[in-house]
């Protein structure tokens, strides 16, 4: 068994690639009021929201607990709606040696794909595969979307947060 690891999904949505960039990006602080059964907050710890060099710390449910982690904001490239968080501390890192989460919206006709890489080194071989966390990042993807088909007024959208 392999300690470095590499997951990758591909979630479709009705919603724009753009819009979505917008919330998971550079409105982070939101998602928790969109599913907050999975996301329980997102706080800026060091910097600006959606610049390379920022750190976030995220509250989420993950297999029924509640869990936590640091992220720096790695890499960014807004024309491809594509950005890179690095997992700094955490539940995470019980696990894993370094952890990095990988996010692009690719615009289609209509909607658009959410391409989520995870990729990983394990502490050690007995560590399975994160495909649950694969799942929450897919099943979060979906709350993103249903929000975005449904009432996206952004006065509304900024009230609740």
């Amino acid at each position: 068994m392999a300690l470095y690891g590499k997951l990758e999904t591909d979630i479709e949505i009705r919603a724009s690639a753009e819009k979505f960039h917008e919330i998971i990006h550079q409105r982070p602080h939101h998602i928790s009021n969109i599913c907050s059964d999975k996301i329980q907050g997102v706080e800026l710890h060091e910097g600006e929201w959606d610049k390379v060099g920022t750190i976030l710390y995220w509250r989420y449910v993950h297999d029924g607990k509640n869990c936590a982690m640091k992220i720096v904001i790695e890499a960014v490239d807004e024309k491809n709606n594509s950005f890179t968080w690095k997992v700094l501390e955490g539940d995470l890192l019980e696990y894993y040696k370094s952890f990095r989460i990988r996010v692009q919206s690719i615009p289609k006709d209509e909607g658009s794909v959410i391409h989520f890489t995870l990729e990983y080194e394990k502490l050690h071989e007995g560590i399975p595969d994160s495909h649950s966390l694969l799942q929450l990042c897919a099943d979060v993807s979906k709350d993103i979307e249903a929000y975005l088909m449904g009432n996206n007024n952004e006065s509304s959208f900024i009230a609740k947060a």
